[in-house]
């Protein structure tokens, strides 16, 4: 099992569907809610509707579409995205990176979700080939700047949430996590190093994030997360009142990055420091409201051991130390024609991978 998607197949409209296996359940004879062409009404069903369509989907005895006749869509219209940051690991890893004998971690780190707005138009479904972006790049030795395509080009290991149900303005605590938010998905914030080196100071990340950010095209239920729930790592030090709960809510998800047919990272989500409700918290604590479709992610996710790291950069140690493929080339950063897949597992429970073709500068 999956989760729910759209798809198409050259017999009717785009329409909701169930992932059995190499199949789709064709769930449009449910009624209304599964004949749209996005998933937005079923997240904002709320949980008897969600409860409902979990109930029926998986044995519905509806037409089944091979997957590999079908098209996949993006699964529902993104209202608004959000990039945490929430990783110890990576967060301590880019620190020495580019903050080298001094301490890793900023002084808020510890204290709150840092977090940054990202762009919802440029959020695609996996299977969308990645155009290589341009932007203003320096290199440290260089007088000037120059416009030019990104030489670093880099992948951003996450897992999102999708917000079902909005709010009303006030904030959302981290024991209501449950009442707003349906599922999860992968995803990869695709990442131009180069570019956000020169622009992310003094605002963060612009145009070496916006450019494209693929999610997988079926949402997992957290129905379906239910036993892959694990306590997270302790906080040191405790978080404020507001932040303080959620601590259940880690997920022990396997997760692992394919580069042209080589597992090149294997990670588990249940490293995170900061989880889920506790973001949501945060992002809603000033009287933000929260919509359907919106989508939250986790930021790269990285472990303690080697070859855990959910990006290039850390992989590749900032590109001093490139990965060797299985067909003997190495890669420090991605160049064109490489395809990069995302995947995860909880159990039985297969998540939606991401996937995604580098294709040349326009």
């Amino acid at each position: 099992m999956t989760g729910f998607g759209v798809f198409s197949d050259g017999r009717g409209a785009r329409r909701v569907g169930w992932r059995d296996g190499v199949d789709i359940v064709d769930l449009s004879g449910l009624g209304d809610l599964f004949s749209r062409p996005s998933l937005n009404a079923l997240l904002a069903a709320g949980h008897d509707g969600w409860r409902q369509a979990l109930a029926a989907a998986p044995t519905h005895d509806g037409p089944r579409v091979p997957l590999e006749e079908a098209v996949l869509h993006l699964p529902f219209d993104v209202a608004d995205y959000v990039d945490f940051y929430s990783s110890l690991e990576h967060a301590t890893n880019m620190g020495r990176l580019f903050r080298p004998g001094l301490e890793p971690l900023l002084p808020n780190w510890r204290f709150l979700p840092v977090a940054y707005h990202g762009r919802a138009g440029t959020i695609v479904v996996s299977g969308t080939d990645v155009v290589r972006p341009a932007g203003q790049v320096k290199a440290p030795d260089d007088e000037l700047p120059s416009f030019a395509p990104s030489s670093r080009l880099d992948i951003e290991l996450e897992l999102g949430f999708v917000v079902g149900v909005p709010s009303d303005g006030g904030p959302v605590p981290p024991e209501r996590f449950a009442e707003h938010v349906f599922g999860v998905v992968l995803v990869n914030d695709w990442s131009a190093r180069d570019i956000q080196a020169w622009e992310y100071v003094p605002l963060g990340p612009f145009l070496g994030k916006s450019f494209r950010t693929s999610i997988s095209a079926w949402v997992t239920p957290l129905a379906l997360l239910e036993e892959c729930r694990v306590q997270a790592p302790e906080q040191s030090p405790p978080p404020l009142p507001y932040l303080s709960g959620g601590r259940d809510w880690a997920l022990d998800v396997d997760l692992e990055v394919d580069l042209n047919g080589t597992v090149v990272s294997r990670g588990n989500a249940r490293t995170l420091y900061w989880t889920m409700p506790q973001q949501l918290a945060h992002a809603t604590s000033n009287g933000a409201t929260i919509r359907t479709g919106d989508l939250m992610a986790s930021g790269t996710i990285s472990g303690p051991a080697p070859g855990s790291e959910g990006s290039l950069i850390e992989l590749t140690r900032n590109g001093a130390e490139p990965l060797r493929l299985r067909d003997g080339s190495e890669r420090a950063f991605l160049e064109d024609g490489d395809e990069v897949v995302l995947r995860g597992r909880a159990g039985e429970v297969e998540l939606g991978e991401v996937r995604g073709r580098i294709l040349p500068a326009a």
